[in-house]
């Protein structure tokens, strides 16, 4: 019997599992609620990690990948990871993606921060993702697969125990798309936060089916903040830093050297943390990305910024500076959610049926703090993994992952119950997404401690317990939010201790340390 699949998301992630699915036969439909390809993937800059290059190793790829997790990252799901880098190179190229090369046709690596060889391939500079959502994109088109845009999913729809389908909602009705396996691909949760590089679908809708399907999360303490962003978010990407610019503060001090020996090419965690302080030092005024230096001529520095990062190059021109000459002003955002739903190494969740891959899963490849450019590798080898395991039928209805102690995190009704009523804000501020997006970045940001962890639970609780979604898009997503806003306060006030991208500065270690 054939097997009917829903992908919800069409980036990368989606878009892999949903080519592999019926490539093994399956009828597939691919949801999305905005058009094809309106997600994080078209806007990665970065580029797709692979230890593809004379003189790498995937055991080196590995250790990186570790080092950069805060050793908290699942061996098994990094092991899998860098051995998959290849394959998808390879697929990638044969769908079209032109990664770039150097004079004799060979792939150029470049460098970025925690990795230990220039590995990253790029495509078109700093258009990496663009190429391969394209890419996709195209190939989704011509395949048999169908396609149904600016649809949002409501709902996973569970009978049994199991995943059974999708209630959708699109052009103002509601459908029920029945199915033997769902995939959660719909990305992070960038606008939780007020700051972010993520677009405006980001909106964590993924991670909320899932808590209402009674599925399993974990790791959602963990929020990465990229280091380098404009005012309005536009990313800049790390390769920028990997190509030899420096962070430097008001009196053109390289300051990054004092939080780690590797400076600007430390984890991410670590550089955001370095510039979050910097700007506290100087009153909120952002610190400045100098690339001056990176060739030893003006013309040089710009004619190669121009090439080698054509789309920062284009967003920095827009706004009026010429970074060959100046440095840019920059701070960090919301950038990537190392957690998210449970699944094994085939995307299963914990809900039979119910699969998840891309930024929505949480693998366990990342731990505690995401290596640079290892999330479209992520996206591309899981998703491929999970769209054979929907193809096959005893592997598809077999049980979910073994349930882990990182999932087990308390709600945050358990977490109100904990604490004391001094938290509470006796003038509650009316729900709205800016404040929502305000809160989480005050109090559960870059740095969170109890008290301010404490008051967004209570906050949150409120606005949940009163918000009643219209049944608009926007309230629907904000109604995504709020949930998934709740689960990164609980898990973030559950582990007391900072690790990585959780940053806790009442962390008694710390203090005991000091």
């Amino acid at each position: 019997m054939t097997r009917r699949v829903v992908v919800i998301g069409s980036g990368l992630a989606g878009l892999t599992c949903a080519l592999h699915a019926a490539a093994a036969g399956c009828l597939v439909t691919v949801v999305t609620k905005a058009a094809l390809g309106d997600g994080n993937t078209a806007r990665a800059q970065g580029g797709i990690a692979a230890a593809v290059l004379p003189g790498d190793s995937p055991a080196a790829h590995a250790s990186d990948t570790l080092g950069a997790g805060a050793g908290s990252a699942v061996e098994s799901a990094v092991a899998t990871l860098v051995a998959g880098a290849p394959a998808v190179v390879r697929e990638l190229v044969a769908r079209g993606v032109a990664f770039d090369r150097d004079a004799t046709g060979a792939l150029r690596g470049g460098l970025e921060g925690a990795h230990s060889f220039a590995r990253i391939l790029h495509a078109g500079g700093d258009a990496t993702g663009a190429a391969i959502q394209r890419a996709l994109s195209a190939a989704v088109r011509d395949a048999p697969v169908e396609l149904l845009e600016h649809a949002f999913a409501t709902d996973v729809v569970v009978r049994g125990g199991r995943a059974r389908g999708v209630e959708i909602l699109v052009g103002g009705d509601r459908r029920t798309l029945p199915a033997d396996a769902v995939v959660l691909a719909t990305g992070g949760a960038g606008q939780l936060f007020e700051h972010t590089t993520n677009p405006a679908v980001a909106t964590g809708d993924g991670i909320a089916l899932a808590l209402r399907a009674g599925a399993e999360t974990a790791d959602l303490e963990f929020v990465q903040f990229h280091p380098t962003a404009l005012a309005d978010g536009t990313l800049v990407s790390e390769a920028v830093r990997g190509e030899g610019a420096v962070l430097r503060d008001a009196d053109g001090r390289r300051f990054a050297l004092d939080a780690h020996p590797a400076g600007e090419l430390a984890p991410r965690d670590v550089v955001a943390r370095a510039i979050a302080t910097a700007m506290a030092r100087q009153h909120g005024a952002p610190v400045l990305l100098d690339a001056t230096g990176i060739r030893p001529t003006r013309a040089e520095t710009a004619a190669f910024l121009a090439e080698r990062f054509p789309t920062v190059d284009a967003a920095v021109r827009a706004r009026g500076w010429d970074w060959s000459r100046e440095g840019v002003p920059v701070t960090p955002a919301a950038h990537y959610l190392m957690g998210g739903v449970t699944t094994d190494l085939d995307g299963r969740t914990s809900v039979p049926g119910l699969f998840a891959v891309g930024e929505a899963a949480r693998t366990g490849v990342h731990g505690a703090n995401r290596l640079a450019s290892n999330s479209l590798l992520e996206a591309a080898v899981f998703g491929a993994r999970a769209g054979l395991a929907v193809g096959d039928t005893g592997a598809a209805d077999g049980p979910g992952p073994v349930r882990m102690p990182a999932a087990a995190v308390p709600g945050v009704a358990a977490v109100i119950g904990s604490t004391t009523p001094s938290a509470l804000d006796r003038s509650p501020e009316p729900f709205s997404r800016p404040a929502l997006q305000r809160l989480m970045w005050r109090d559960a940001g870059l740095a969170r401690d109890a008290a301010g962890l404490e008051r967004a639970a209570f906050q949150l609780e409120r606005w949940h317990r009163s918000f009643v979604p219209d049944g608009s898009i926007a309230a629907l997503e904000d109604d995504s939010l709020l949930s998934v806003a709740r689960a990164v306060v609980a898990a973030a006030i559950a582990r007391p201790t900072s690790l990585g991208a959780h940053h806790r500065s009442d962390d008694i270690r710390r203090e005991e340390a000091a």
